[in-house]
């Protein structure tokens, strides 16, 4: 049985494409502006637009979980809850801080590794960018994929997210190689028939990462790099 080292280099040597998620891979989202705070911003606008999904959106400290609960209320209360959750975001990534330790080097490495390189999120792509300039790292990224506007059907773990990219590089989904560290990112990755990295940032996550089907499980971004790093330098 291959050791996670050996599964993570195969992962990264088969993919012609490097997917990686953005909450948490690459920053912490919510770390200055916390999610549960923007889940309650959202379950009133929703509870005043729609009353009715007002008790299940207070329910939940999940923002995106309103969001989808949103799409009940019909076409103009998503578009209105949308738009609040994007301004919401890019209002939070302006405090979220520094980039996950060792993210901004595996996406050196990735380029460098002669990989297409893409962002694949829930998140909006207005946030993605507005991260990704503020800290000059948006010349790294060839492609933001981010969240499906007005469909929250096609979010992970819809594979729509990992095909969208894989098309945009002209490459087959099984070429692909996704890094997320939630278990949506290897259902998307396994419904594209793409690879899929497991990235635990939380000590519980691990496990169930690894149950969930990822080719491999890193506990460090950093490991990432030092893979993409060595096939470089083996010139594949």
């Amino acid at each position: 049985m291959p050791t996670q080292a050996e599964a993570l280099g195969t992962a990264l040597r088969i993919s012609r494409a490097v997917l990686f998620d953005f909450d948490g891979p690459i920053c912490d989202v919510f770390r200055g502006l916390p999610a549960p705070n923007i889940a309650d911003e959202l379950a009133d606008l929703l509870a005043a637009l729609a009353p009715a999904l007002g008790g299940p959106a207070r329910a939940t400290s999940d923002p995106m979980e309103v969001h989808s609960l949103a799409q009940e209320g019909g076409s103009t209360v998503l578009a209105a809850v949308e738009a609040a959750l994007t301004a919401a975001e890019i209002r939070a990534v302006k405090v979220a801080g520094a980039p996950t330790n060792g993210s901004v080097r595996a996406l050196h490495a990735a380029r460098e590794a002669g990989r297409q390189v893409a962002i694949v999120s829930n998140n909006s792509a207005e946030c993605i960018l507005e991260y990704l300039t503020h800290h000059g790292i948006a010349g790294l990224v060839d492609k933001i994929i981010g969240r499906p506007v007005l469909r929250p059907d096609l979010m992970k773990p819809s594979p729509h997210p990992v095909l969208a990219a894989a098309s945009a590089f002209g490459v087959a989904s099984k070429l692909t190689v996704l890094i997320g560290d939630s278990l949506t990112d290897i259902e998307a990755a396994h419904a594209a028939e793409a690879r899929s990295i497991g990235y635990a940032n939380k000590p519980h996550k691990e496990a169930s990462l690894a149950a969930a089907g990822a080719d491999a499980v890193v506990l460090d971004m950093r490991q990432i790099a030092d893979s993409l790093i060595l096939l470089d330098g083996i010139g594949c």
